[in-house]
């Protein structure tokens, strides 16, 4: 799957904890965390996400850090404001 997201990209993101498969979520790096990252739900297990990079290869994702707690999630990203040539909404 080639990355629904390029380095330079703004989003809106909208607070919430309320998460479905294939939502693309902003949350605190479990590795760094004065970090936000961006990366898309997989798996949603009781209060642990499993989250998962569009660029497999290349990405760190649960596979290196395991399952996410909802409360690190910052919200789902809804929309691509910037770059004018790429903005609209995010889709699962």
């Amino acid at each position: 799957m080639s990355p629904a997201l390029i380095p330079g990209d703004r989003l809106l993101v909208v607070r919430t904890r309320r998460v479905r498969r294939g939502d693309v979520v902003a949350l605190l790096d479990p590795r760094e965390r004065d970090r936000t990252i961006v990366k898309r739900v997989d798996r949603v297990e009781g209060d642990a996400v499993t989250v998962l990079g569009d660029n497999s290869g290349a990405s760190t994702d649960s596979r290196c850090f395991g399952p996410v707690d909802r409360r690190e999630l910052r919200g789902r990203a809804i929309y691509r404001y910037w770059p004018e040539n790429r903005r609209g909404r995010l889709t699962r």
